[in-house]
């Protein structure tokens, strides 16, 4: 059989390959049909909501002229969000949406292609699958094709929503977003291959993401026009120089389609180059003896490397959005409505303080994402019946459970305490203060954090679900105040209830002591629900 199968002719064997992409691509959709609406729908939100919101700031175009002069004179601000190439609300829209809108297809493709590649083969799904008449190259494409179904979507619904600023430039930002999303999904495609499991996998593609933003905010904080060599290094620099809504650069879309389509192609290369459940980089084998002797020793081992990825990340971004948050004060200092909305974000006090208490509030908002991945980690451990095992021994579900969950809680509060010591050095203000305002989020961290305690605990299937509580919080502390938003609605975070520090005129700590005692509440209950369920139920 074997002597025949290397008979066969390049399409034959190309064609057994693929042998099953259909039904996996069906199988995708279908676990995906939550979650792939979701995503489409923030950044939608996020990109199509953003005419309104600011053609009630900015209501003339002599405003709008104005704000884009402003913004392209200020370095610190197109560090964050980069030059402005046109003064419509259409231009505006793609100056201050596009890239942000962007990383959330990128975010969105890289967990598609992970989760339905390297995460099933992690977990053993993908050998049974094997078992049966699914060729070697069949999950990867159904995987890339099911993101390329969620990017699709979203370019066309961009689309539509922009229409009516113009549909060139409408079209042109809603390709720019699809073709990051792929990009990307061949970032994740390669990464899936090189990497031993899947949260390496995500680890790496997002560290790709991170330096493309780092590189962008780089280049453009040193040109107004985008011609900045860092700039063009990064596949965020390549969509705010489509110059959607600015006389279009079509050709610039080229250069996404063809970084997607080389990473893809590496991606199928290394997958015809390696055993089922293998990789090019495993992980280093870690002694068992001597540095994990009880359970919160081997949840901070098996935690320890994104903990620090993601305190070097916040602390890094403290230092930059303190070092901007002079800059950001003069800057909307004559514009009432912008005042407005940072105010109603970061508070009634001066407008330094107001925006510093608006990226503490930021700060905690992301800081709840870590929590919940920190948390999630346990049902990844179970899902991948390696809980069963370390169970069975003298080790207690809840001295199990109870190291990963001080992992997450105390991980939170040192990455909230390291973004106040950045925030502090980068404004050259009294760092207390900083840190202070950061710390006085983490209650309202705990209480998602403790969500998916309960959820993992007592609806295992639908932990996922805490995903969406905390992207819900995000997108209501981000977009919520510019779309202004009724109070009712924005009352739903918990991160609403807090004191905005600095600025506020004394701490209030009724509300996070009450927040406070809702995350112990909370965890305690997710606790008691995983003591009586079954493992792996």
């Amino acid at each position: 059989m074997t002597r025949r199968t290397a008979k066969r002719p390049p399409e034959e064997r190309r064609a057994a390959g693929l042998a099953g992409t259909g039904v996996l691509l069906r199988l995708a959709l279908r676990r995906d049909r939550v979650m792939m609406p979701v995503w489409i729908l923030a950044a939608t939100l996020l990109v199509a909501g953003m005419p309104g919101s600011l053609g009630s700031v900015y209501a003339t175009a002599a405003e709008r002229a104005e704000v884009a002069a402003s913004m392209n004179a200020n370095g610190s601000m197109r560090a964050l969000y980069g030059p402005v190439f046109g003064d419509s609300l259409g231009g505006l829209t793609a100056w201050r949406a596009g890239v942000f809108g962007a990383v959330l297809a990128a975010v969105m493709s890289l967990i598609i292609v992970v989760r339905h590649t390297r995460e099933e083969e992690e977990t053993g799904r993908q050998e049974l699958l094997s078992a049966a008449m699914v060729g070697r190259r069949a999950p990867l494409t159904a995987a890339l094709l099911a993101a390329l179904v969620a990017n699709t979507c979203l370019a066309l619904i961009v689309t539509g929503g922009l229409a009516g600023q113009g549909a060139p430039g409408a079209a042109a930002l809603g390709l720019a977003l699809a073709g990051t999303g792929m990009l990307f999904a061949g970032t994740a495609a390669v990464a899936a291959q090189l990497t031993e499991s899947a949260r390496a996998a995500k680890g790496l593609t997002a560290a790709v993401l991170g330096t493309a933003f780092v590189l962008k905010a780089a280049g453009d904080a040193g040109t107004a026009d985008g011609r900045s060599a860092l700039t063009w290094l990064s596949p965020l620099g390549w969509v705010e120089n489509v110059r959607a809504f600015a006389a279009e650069r079509w050709w610039v879309l080229l250069l996404l389609a063809a970084a997607a389509l080389a990473q893809i192609g590496a991606g199928y290369l290394l997958a015809g180059r390696r055993d089922l459940g293998m990789s090019f980089l495993p992980s280093r084998p870690g002694p068992a003896e001597g540095r994990m002797g009880s359970a919160g020793a081997l949840a901070w081992r098996l935690q320890r490397g994104t903990l620090a990825g993601w305190s070097a990340a916040f602390l890094t971004a403290g230092a930059v959005f303190g070092g901007m948050a002079d800059g950001a004060a003069d800057l909307v200092s004559g514009n009432d409505r912008t005042r407005e909305i940072i105010e109603r974000m970061g508070g009634q006090g001066g407008l330094t303080d107001a925006f510093l208490a608006t990226m503490a509030g930021m700060f905690g908002m992301v800081a709840a994402l870590y929590a919940v991945s920190a948390v999630l980690r346990l049902s990844g451990e179970e899902s991948a019946q390696r809980a069963e095992p370390l169970l069975a021994h003298a080790v207690g579900r809840l001295r199990w459970a109870g190291g990963h969950l001080t992992v997450a809680f105390g991980g939170s509060a040192l990455i909230l305490l390291l973004a106040g010591l950045g925030l502090g050095i980068g404004h050259g203000g009294d760092v207390g203060t900083t840190v202070a305002a950061t710390l006085a989020q983490l209650p309202a961290v705990w209480v998602i954090g403790a969500l998916a305690a309960l959820l993992h605990g007592a609806l295992p299937a639908y932990a996922a679900a805490a995903w969406a509580v905390a992207g819900g919080a995000l997108a209501l502390g981000w977009v919520g105040p510019a779309l202004d938003l009724p109070q009712g609605v924005l009352d739903l975070s918990p991160f609403a209830h807090l004191p905005r520090l600095p600025g506020a005129e004394s701490l209030s700590w009724p509300p996070l002591l009450v927040l406070t005692a809702l995350a112990a509440a909370l965890t305690a209950a997710g606790l008691t629900a995983l003591r009586r369920r079954d493992i792996t139920a």
